[in-house]
């Protein structure tokens, strides 16, 4: 039984650029899953509806995803698991997280843009971990590049082999629709955001053909196709479960087109859930007995109760309600009697899951991320780290009588790995580090509006802050003495190194031969 649960199972992120269009695909997705009726046209004003995956206030008002929603829908005969991440780069370490959470990866590059930094470095994520990827080239419906161009972009950028399955059919105001190589058929584009395209199944050197799209356009399909044949080779399922080589979709979210193709495809050759790597062996899905790990924790999903969830990957066995299992970090025994599965926020409580899918765990501030729940077997599942924070802000209360609710929204917003604090040991202020200036007002706007506390920000400038260690304890002494004022702890009580400048932090290196500088959490 367990097995052909296993194979339904369907579990990727979406991954972009901010603006690509990727919460976009990720609603036309649901509706072709049936979770949703109508799609909610994202940043137009007219339609006041937002889109389903974007659920806190802040990304509602500035129409960008913080936080990475997860949905789940079925499909023919598959169990799909959609992770939408967000694209901002201030929030690219939420994104590399969730990518230990899924066995292969959307790409959405925006036709007229092509590659994007963020694209890029997340992209070097999939290739360390080898996950497969699939590109989906949008906006085809806009006046955009050369679809040959933007191919040898994502593959001299990306460092990735490609293989069209889909071409369009002119661009912009002439698009007329795409060729789906893949299952040789046309699909006639009517611009309709309510709608789904009709599809022809037509000979590709028929007259049919003209009458479709017009014989100038229907000659330069032909020449395309011929010449697709003749620069890639076959398209080969296993080079893309290697992560050799990215399948290429053509299409746009925004009406709907191109984005079936996408999911037929997908669904077909996406791999189901593979294993997963533990410091102690390798984890196959196929195993009886239930592990999983945490890989990201949120806040106030419900803003009624003021409450947190751990979101949990199912690596192994059948997870199931109320059942007795192992917390490895703090040693005890848990059981879950409210386990959760998402569509966005609306959220149903399940009674089992399987390899692949995403619980919510109630979370009463038990959990960090990356903890490993089993069935008693000590394992530890290997985890991406913190990076070095690159800006930095003293966080002071600006409502004394609002002391405790601030700690406890400081807590559970760490918690959640929005950013990292460090406590100086100078002065005992609470110093908050995080990637990017929009995570500060992400926070405060948090602070203010789940725990009605009030937080003002004091700038510090701070180079980086690196985490220390040392075999040699009174050299470790000397330097903590010299260093005081720049000597803080982080919430794990770890010695972290303030240095306020790239020279500093070089002669600190040189005079202590025995101390080791880390800029990850994990060493």
């Amino acid at each position: 039984m367990n097995e052909q649960e296993i194979q339904k199972r369907r579990t990727f992120a979406i991954i972009s650029h901010p603006d690509a269009g990727k919460t976009t695909l990720t609603e036309k997705l649901l509706l072709f899953g049936g979770q949703i009726q109508v799609a909610g046209a994202v940043k137009s004003n007219k339609i006041k509806k937002t889109a389903t995956s974007d659920w806190m206030d802040i990304e509602k008002q500035r129409g960008i995803s913080v936080s990475t929603s997860v949905m789940e829908f079925d499909y023919k005969n598959y169990k799909v698991n959609i992770l939408d991440t967000p694209g901002h780069q201030d929030f690219c370490e939420d994104t590399f997280r969730t990518l230990t959470a899924v066995d292969c990866a959307i790409i959405v590059i925006d036709g007229a843009k092509g590659v994007e930094a963020q694209t890029r470095k997340l992209m070097t994520v999939c290739r360390m971990r080898k996950t497969p990827v699939i590109v989906f080239i949008n906006k085809m419906d806009r006046e955009g590049r050369d679809p040959f161009d933007l191919l040898d972009e994502v593959e001299s950028e990306l460092q990735i082999k490609v293989r069209p399955l889909s071409w369009p059919i002119n661009q912009g105001q002439q698009f007329k629709g795409v060729y789906n190589i893949y299952e040789q058929n046309l699909n006639l584009f009517v611009p309709n955001k309510q709608v789904v395209t009709e599809k022809v199944e037509v000979d590709i050197n028929s007259e049919e053909l003209d009458q479709h799209v017009g014989s100038k356009d229907a000659e330069k399909l032909r020449e395309d196709l011929d010449l697709i044949e003749g620069v890639y080779p076959e398209f080969d399922v296993n080079t893309y479960l290697s992560g050799e080589v990215a399948p290429v979709f053509f299409g746009s979210a925004l009406n709907n087109f191109g984005v079936q193709e996408l999911l037929d495809c997908f669904v077909e050759i996406a791999p189901s859930p593979r294993p997963t790597q533990a410091e102690e062996r390798l984890v196959e899905p196929t195993e009886p007995k239930f592990t999983g790990f945490i890989f990201k924790i949120t806040a106030n999903i419900d803003p009624n109760h003021r409450s947190c969830t751990a979101f949990c990957k199912v690596c192994s066995g059948k997870f199931v309600r109320n059942a007795p299992y192992q917390h490895i970090r703090q040693g005890k025994t848990v059981r879950f009697s409210s386990p959760t599965q998402f569509m966005a926020q609306k959220k149903s409580t399940i009674e089992e899951a399987y390899p692949g899918d995403i619980v919510g765990l109630p979370d009463n501030g038990i959990f960090k991320i990356g903890d490993t729940l089993t069935e008693g077997e000590q394992l530890h599942f290997k985890w991406l780290p913190s990076f070095s924070p690159e800006m930095f802000k003293y966080i002071e209360n600006a409502d004394p009588m609002k002391t405790k609710q601030l700690a406890k929204g400081i807590d559970q917003l760490m918690d959640e790995g929005v950013a990292q604090m460090f406590i100086n040991q100078f002065n005992g202020r609470k110093l908050i580090g995080t990637v990017g200036q929009l995570q500060f007002e992400v926070i405060q706007y948090r602070l203010e509006n789940e725990y009605n506390a009030q937080c003002r920000w004091e700038p510090v400038s701070l180079y980086k802050a690196c985490w220390i260690e040392s075999d040699d304890d009174a050299e470790l002494e000397a330097f903590k003495k010299r260093k005081y004022q720049y000597m803080a702890k982080d919430r794990d009580g770890r010695d972290v190194f303030l240095a306020d400048s790239n020279y500093v932090l070089q002669m600190a290196q040189q005079d202590f031969k025995h101390i080791k500088f880390h800029f990850t959490s994990e060493f």
